[in-house]
């Protein structure tokens, strides 16, 4: 076996050649972009008093095959986005930790798409339902200013998709790569009579790196923008997703992983078959259909502005998993087979109002946001004699229903050279059961969780190219509904789990050096009581319980660099300290949380040349090892360290330009542990990420 080791070589050329003194010739000051994640006022991020990262087009579409957000978010510090090389269980996203423990879906972070959540009012969320195709950036906000998006938001990632303008043009794009990965993409976009519009559509198909992990996956996305009074802009997005019978690949235990990491796991139980895995016994499979439609109507009053937001949509999902028969066997057990049908919808009405006070500029934003989802969830036996992956008799029949309403209010004073941001989010959240399946015991029953989160700001010019600043806030998370459904090995319905509560502090410093090199560094500490924690983990169910508290504690920084000849380099290097402060169970004190590293990085090194017709780069990432359990006792998931390379071209001719880029990913052909299931109770817990793999892209534009 060939064990992953971190690049310290290539990271250290990368930093030296980002932080080295090379002369470089002056470079034209590159333009800040303004961003709203933190404040709900525009301001450039260098001027923020938190931390937050804008990724651009540029970085999202060229040289990626746009089907995961992490190609694009591996480059953000204080984030860990994971590929699972699972498209049942979409990716693995945490922020300062937050979100790591998630079995699947995305929680602890907040997801927002062109203003419409893309998380549920009890916090889980899917990347999968973001449009990469027609991205224009995503924003990545971390630290005290996340938590005023109330529950769940250790950090919050933000997507904006692009608005037709100009004269109408159509573009078609394939990529092709490793392991029968291929995806075609057809889009659309300009503006005629005042109405802008964007118009998208995209197969991907892959064959999968790990045994079991075939998927398909269709997306649809339109979006209209137009503008039917005056100071008014009205914007109507609808986004739409399919994937039919995704394979799922489940976890392996550490020596099926050395033996061999693109097998699954051998069903010990199934002496018939004595090399049959568990997904090929059961065949586990997802199926998610998910369409969502929303609008967001801006009225501007002078320097004042209106907005409202509201959305709907409807999101089924079947789910095959790994139970045995004997493990069916207690009464109070759901079956195998997850069966939901989900209506959403939710608003968000906001005021903002500008005026004058102390000599100072004084923006306050009033806002009232409202969210309700409603499951009609059964569940099933996944046999039906000595059949395994198949729909039997019903096990579970109820109805579950989440709402959250969240009045918030936030003002920002500007005055010279101080910028002071403070404000309040009272958070309320009721989730409610129906259980109509009463031959395990009745279910039904209800939960009302609420929380005041304060956040407070400042920050200070030092200097036209220095700011200083600190930050602090408390948040919170509510269990989410999966967290919720389990208790124990094969209990029912868990109303005893209750939210974990936070208190963050940060301190930050944001530099430009000449107009060509930008440097962003921050310190943070966040401590946690009642964090949710595994209890138990087994076949894709898992159960959650209440720990002690846990302490938080790291250094981010991201560097930024152009230099002559085309060069450009950045940075973002990530220290964590993520531990519980209390013993607990078999836990002690200082036992590092699962599936959090206490170091990642990631550095490139990027030419192009004048004209910008030719580019390439060499990307270097880097990790940790990463504990997969609580007690820190079992094999831990090994430090790695990789590098990719990248090469684009583009051409014009007439009305048309055409695009190709080719990828390698793993250079060294490093084999790797790229994300674990936590707490799995059969210590299955890792996910192999690619050896050495390929990728070509192509795409023609023809603007009319």
């Amino acid at each position: 076996m060939k064990h992953a080791h971190f690049p310290l070589n290539a990271m250290a050329a990368l930093f030296a050649i980002s932080s080295g003194a090379i002369a470089a010739e002056p470079a034209a000051e590159p333009v800040d972009v303004v961003v709203i994640s933190a404040t709900r006022v525009g301001h450039t991020v260098f001027d923020m008093p938190a931390s937050i990262d804008v990724i651009d087009a540029e970085r999202i579409r060229e040289g990626q095959a746009r089907i995961n957000a992490s190609e694009a978010l591996a480059a953000v510090p204080g984030l860990v986005a994971q590929n699972r090389q699972n498209y049942a269980q979409d990716l693995q996203i945490s922020s300062r930790g937050f979100g790591a423990r998630s079995a699947f879906g995305v929680r602890g972070v907040r997801l927002i798409a062109d203003g419409i959540p893309a998380s549920m009012p009890d916090g889980q969320g899917q990347a999968a339902t973001f449009n990469l195709d027609m991205a224009e950036r995503i924003e990545v906000l971390r630290g005290p200013f996340s938590t005023i998006y109330g529950n769940h938001s250790g950090g919050v990632i933000q997507l904006f998709t692009r608005e037709g303008d100009g004269a109408p043009s159509i573009e078609t794009s394939l990529t092709a790569g490793s392991y029968g990965s291929r995806k075609a993409d057809l889009n659309a976009q300009g503006k005629q009579a005042g109405i802008g519009y964007v118009l998208d559509a995209s197969r991907f198909e892959t064959d999968g790196y790990r045994a079991h992990s075939a998927a398909t996956r269709d997306q649809a996305y339109a979006k209209l923008t137009l503008a039917p009074f005056d100071n008014a802009k009205l914007t109507i997005t609808a986004n739409a997703l399919r994937q039919d019978d995704t394979q799922d690949a489940l976890g392996t235990s550490w020596a099926t992983y050395q033996r061999d990491p693109r097998a699954g796991e051998i069903d010990a139980a199934d002496t018939q078959n004595p090399k049959r895995t568990l997904a090929d016994r059961y065949n586990t499979r997802k199926s998610i259909d998910h369409q969502q439609i929303g609008a967001n109507w801006e009225q501007r009053f002078g320097d004042d502005r209106l907005r409202i937001t509201a959305y709907g949509g409807n999101r089924s999902v079947i789910q095959y998993q790994a139970f045995s028969k004997a493990f069916q066997a207690p009464a109070t057990h759901s079956g195998g087979v997850v069966d939901f049908d989900r209506d959403f919808y939710g608003t968000d009405l906001n005021w903002l109002h500008v005026s004058q006070l102390a000599g100072g500029k004084l923006s306050t934003t009033i806002g009232l946001e409202y969210g309700r989802s409603s499951d009609d969830r059964k569940g099933y036996e996944n046999f039906i004699g000595s059949q395994f992956g198949v729909k039997g008799a019903l096990r579970r029949d109820e109805n579950d229903k989440v709402t959250n309403l969240d009045p918030y209010i936030q003002a920002e004073w500007e005055t010279g050279a101080w910028l002071l941001s403070a404000g309040l989010r009272h958070s309320s959240v009721k989730i409610s059961v129906d259980d109509h399946f009463l031959g395990n015991g009745n279910d039904s029953g209800s939960l009302d969780y609420s929380h005041t989160t304060p956040v407070l700001g400042l920050l200070y010019k030092l200097a036209p190219s220095l700011n200083v600043y600190a930050s602090a806030a408390r948040g919170f998370e509510t269990p989410t509904l999966n967290e919720l459904f389990y208790s124990g090995a094969g209990g029912g319905f868990n109303f005893r789990l209750q939210p974990a509560q936070s208190t963050h502090v940060e301190a930050g410093v944001k530099a430009r050096i000449g107009g060509d090199t930008r440097i962003n560094a921050a310190l943070f500490q966040v401590r946690t009581r009642d964090e949710l924690v595994v209890d138990s983990s087994s076949g894709g169910r898992t159960s959650y319980r209440n720990a002690g508290r846990t302490l938080r504690q790291g250094v981010e920084l991201s560097l930024d660099s152009t230099w002559q000849y085309g060069i450009s380099t950045r940075v973002a290097l990530t220290t964590l300290r993520a531990v519980y402060d209390q013993g607990f169970g078999t836990v002690l004190k200082g036992s590092r949380l699962p599936g959090v590293p206490n170091a990642n990085a990631y550095g490139e090194l990027a030419w192009k040349d004048s004209a910008g017709r030719f580019g390439a780069a060499l990307e270097a990432v880097g990790s940790s090892k990463i504990y997969a359990e609580d007690a820190n006792a079992d094999q831990p998931a090994p430090g790695y360290g990789v590098l990719n390379a990248r090469v684009t071209a583009n051409q014009h001719w007439q009305g048309w330009r055409f695009k190709q880029f080719a990828r390698l990913n793993n250079l060294l052909d490093k084999q790797y542990v790229g994300s674990l299931i936590v707490g799995d109770t059969n210590k299955r817990y890792y996910e192999a990420a690619p050896a050495r793999n390929w990728l070509l892209g192509v795409s023609a534009q023809h603007q009319f």
